[in-house]
């Protein structure tokens, strides 16, 4: 498997800047477009799955990130994923009512991240009702890049990806089964958010195996909603091995 350096990476914003926020966890949804669960033969089910990768996950997404060191395919899935700036407890031990507004005001920024996943290992484990860890949490899993941190609102998120300049993702947070917000109030129901943890909100359609020397190029996009769709950041990257 490849090592991370966790102690390397730290969050940066569209400019460039640091973030003065410490990595923490990455919880995970799974099978939260419909159209992604129908290509791997899944149920759409009507709440998403959650799994959690360690920081030691996180890597760099630019200017490249490397393959596992492993026979099995890899595949890499793209996600916007929400950076957390502030606290949201957990609900289970505690009675919360958490209201739009203070979720949104716990949001630090929007970014694009790979939830990288090697397949078979994943497939298998599933038949067997094992758990996915392995299959997507060794290190170097979670391929991340920079945080938009400007005024943007959940709703208007969208992810595309290209791999050697052909469109392979395309998606928006309004076409997820759960939406951004609600997300953040489910999850937050069972565990703790805490400042520096990000949430990968799930992959749309076109999920597909890493090779190497494949050139990404990844966009994260505003919805305007009135038909056009512009474009906040730009992410370039190389698969290396």
């Amino acid at each position: 498997m490849t090592k991370a350096c966790p102690a390397q990476f730290s969050f940066k914003d569209h400019n460039g800047c640091s973030l003065d926020l410490t990595p923490g966890k990455v919880v995970c949804v799974g099978r939260n477009y419909a159209e992604h669960a129908k290509e791997l033969g899944n149920p759409v089910p009507k709440t998403p799955l959650f799994f959690i990768k360690p920081k030691t996950a996180i890597v760099d997404l630019e200017p490249e990130f490397k393959m596992p060191l492993t026979s099995e395919p890899c595949h890499f899935e793209t996600e916007i994923a929400v950076l957390i700036g502030k606290q949201l407890k957990s609900s289970i031990c505690n009675e919360v009512s958490r209201s739009d507004t203070e979720v949104e005001n716990a949001i630090a920024g929007y970014g694009i991240a790979l939830d990288l996943t090697l397949r078979q290992l994943q497939n298998k484990l599933k038949a067997k009702g094992h758990p996915w860890e392995i299959a997507k949490s060794f290190d170097g899993a979670c391929p991340m890049g920079a945080f938009y941190t400007g005024n943007l609102k959940p709703n208007e998120v969208g992810l595309e990806c290209s791999v050697n300049e052909e469109v392979r993702q395309r998606g928006f947070a309004i076409e997820m089964i759960v939406g951004i917000v609600d997300l953040l109030k489910l999850i937050t129901q069972y565990f703790t958010l805490e400042p520096g943890d990000v949430v990968m909100t799930g992959t749309p359609a076109g999920v597909g195996p890493l090779i190497f020397d494949d050139k990404f190029e990844c966009k994260l996009l505003r919805n305007n909603h009135d038909g056009n769709v512009s474009e906040l950041v730009k992410y370039n990257s190389l698969v290396k091995n």
